[in-house]
């Protein structure tokens, strides 16, 4: 089985089409746990109802405490042996969580399949990820959160960290999973979709929120930027290895 945590704030209006694309999946089985996460919008109702007309679908209510908790919550309540955290205004393609199961199961050292993917909403393009690489990942995320791994490396890790200090707190849970090896696959077709609008988190976050973020990454994880850019992550993320290469911390 393969759990599909979908965190829910004041997102009522686009949960229907998502919990409904992860419904028309081709994989079976699965579960759908939406939660919740003190939304003061009609996602309560939204999301009692789905789980009223889907035997697929539960609904968890939580007070509000951000995205990592909210999927640390509907994750320790998953019966699946895979993992796939879907925010409530994102979708999939039906084929993307069968083909994403069928590499794991035939590779017990991949660890991370995702997907390409395509923005929509108030932008419409493809989503150009980088290809992955330890190095890519020290430096940047490319690994979305709606990538498919196994519910053990989640428990291994301890789950999201729960720190508000972080916004990409997925790159934070790639860097804990991946940074003792593992493979990653990332298939070739469309199979997630990224809705951009008003309220996406990552167009908001200001450069002293990405500083902020760097610092606590560091505190962390020193052991795999010292591995992969021969010391701390900088500020200027991409310069890393060449600055450290003159500078010593």
């Amino acid at each position: 089985m393969i759990s599909v945590i979908i965190p829910c704030y004041n997102h009522g209006k686009y949960v229907k089409e998502t919990v409904e694309a992860v419904l028309a999946s081709s994989y079976r089985p699965l579960e759908i746990i939406i939660v919740d996460d003190g939304s003061t919008d009609d996602s309560r109702v939204v999301g009692e109802e789905l789980s009223q007309e889907f035997q697929e679908v539960t609904y968890v209510y939580q007070k509000n405490a951000g995205p990592s908790a909210a999927r640390n919550n509907g994750i320790s309540k998953a019966q699946g042996t895979y993992i796939l955290a879907l925010d409530a205004d994102d979708l999939i393609s039906a084929a993307y969580i069968e083909e994403a199961i069928r590499v794991l199961e035939n590779d017990p050292q991949v660890k991370v399949v995702y997907a390409e993917a395509e923005k929509f909403g108030s932008i419409q393009k493809k989503w150009k990820l980088k290809k992955y690489s330890p190095r890519r990942l020290a430096k940047d995320n490319m690994i979305y959160v709606s990538a498919v791994y196994r519910k053990a490396d989640w428990e291994r890790v301890g789950g999201y960290t729960d720190e508000h200090v972080l916004v990409r707190e997925d790159w934070e849970f790639w860097i804990k999973v991946l940074k003792d090896g593992g493979g990653v696959v990332c298939l070739p077709f469309v199979g997630f979709y990224y809705r951009i609008h008003e309220n996406s988190r990552r167009k908001s976050m200001s450069k002293a929120k990405k500083n902020d973020e760097i610092d606590y990454l560091n505190t962390k994880h020193l052991d795999f930027f010292k591995s992969q850019l021969g010391g701390p992550l900088r500020k200027n993320r991409s310069w890393s290895r060449f600055i450290n290469f003159f500078i010593k911390d």
